[in-house]
């Protein structure tokens, strides 16, 4: 487990908290999505509530380690000051002298948003000079943002080893992500459910080989079954499909057969010749996908058969869309997975990332248990990774 913001002295200190405000924003740089943001709010609270001096830090986007103002935390900014009632500032960099001048002059109860840390190219490089001058800003150091753990960056990494034991934590998010990961794994209601999707095989084969073992029957859906299927020896079309893993494919098929899990295919999907809205869609089973047709979301037969398959689940995990989510003729699979898993009377974890999207956009996210932060840094977890945010404020084992 991991040392918490609760567990050390924080008491009218000057308080860095590495958060994940990678929010959506739509053209208009409007911040379309604040979960991310919201999430955040009991570890900042809690700090202010100690008389702390609270200093906030995160990336937006893939900037290139220069300033881009589609990629600027302002409208972060904007949305915290609305969320806290406390007086909030921003700096208009990073480590440079307007961020140094007013993390200087913080006082107890304030708080200072720095600009999006990939404008430094340090942070990306894991830089130790960098994580220095960020760690020279703040006497405590608290990591919640769960998102970014499993990449070793310069605000989540090396700044770890400007800190001892009792100057630096994980925040309440990040806690409650690791702990509940932890016990998922190690003690599940049974039966216990994966349902995996998306659409390369290639970037859930850990997660799949670490799944098999544990769970009591594996649902595959999304771009990456038409690698199962085509192992198996169907003619999938055009579908998506990743030939140098097929014998990976017949692999996970046998280790299941040889653990006792039950594994679940498509049995139909919707196919279409191009990915457009405006190209015919048909229904045909798995069998009879036309040639040069692909299969670009589940068949409603699918749809009813994996509800039947999560019908006795206690437990269910579910990391990855059934289709194209994204174009709204090919997400009604990934809608009524949602709906299922949202009525289910079990334990229900949502993977991060494109499944957190599917499950607010169904308007399920209240139904269900936990839906991770961090879609990359839950599948590592549950690939049984150490990730390198986490590793540093890991309690020592008695």
């Amino acid at each position: 487990m991991v040392r918490s913001v609760k567990d050390i002295d924080i008491a009218n200190k000057k308080v860095f908290i590495r958060c994940d405000f990678n929010v959506p924003l739509d053209e208009f740089l409007n911040i379309t999505d604040d979960r991310r943001v919201k999430s955040a709010m009991p570890t900042i609270k809690y700090c202010l509530d100690q008389g702390c001096a609270v200093i906030l830090a995160s990336h937006l986007g893939r900037p290139k380690g220069v300033y881009e103002e589609k990629y600027s935390l302002a409208p972060v900014y904007k949305r915290l000051t609305r969320l806290l009632s406390e007086e909030v500032k921003f700096a208009k960099d990073v480590v440079g002298e307007d961020a140094i001048l007013k993390a200087n002059e913080l006082k107890s109860g304030q708080v200072l948003l720095l600009e999006n840390l990939r404008f430094e190219k340090g942070e990306t490089s894991n830089d130790a000079e960098f994580a220095k001058k960020l760690a020279g800003l703040a006497e405590v150091y608290v990591n919640d943002a769960f998102g970014v753990c499993h990449r070793a960056h310069a605000s989540v990494e090396a700044i770890t080893k400007f800190f001892d034991e009792k100057s630096s934590a994980a925040g309440f998010l990040l806690q409650k992500e690791v702990e509940f990961s932890h016990n998922l794994l190690k003690r599940p209601t049974r039966p216990f459910v994966a349902v995996v999707g998306g659409s390369k095989v290639s970037g859930k084969l850990q997660a799949l080989r670490n799944l098999l073992p544990r769970v009591d029957k594996l649902i595959i859906g999304g771009g990456m079954a038409f690698t199962f299927l085509k192992a198996q020896g169907l003619d999938v079309g055009n579908s998506l499909v990743e030939d140098e893993l097929l014998p990976e494919a017949l692999h996970v098929m046998d280790e299941a057969k040889k653990l006792g899990v039950k594994l679940y295919l498509p049995v139909d999907v919707v196919a279409a010749q191009t990915f457009s809205a405006d190209s015919t869609m048909k229904f045909v089973t798995t069998q009879e996908i036309p040639k040069g047709w692909m299969g670009l979301d589940i068949g409603p037969a699918t749809s009813r058969l994996f509800r039947e398959a999560l019908n006795d689940a206690q437990t269910i995990l579910w990391n990855g869309p059934m289709g194209v989510f994204e174009m709204e003729k090919f997400s009604k699979g990934s809608f009524k997975m949602s709906h299922t898993i949202a009525e289910a009377h079990a334990t229900t974890v949502v993977g991060g990332g494109d499944t957190a999207d599917v499950v607010a956009r169904a308007g399920d996210a209240d139904e269900m248990t936990f839906i991770s932060t961090g879609g990359g840094a839950s599948l590592e977890l549950i690939e049984g990774k150490e990730l390198p945010g986490v590793k540093p404020l890991k309690l020592k084992e008695a």
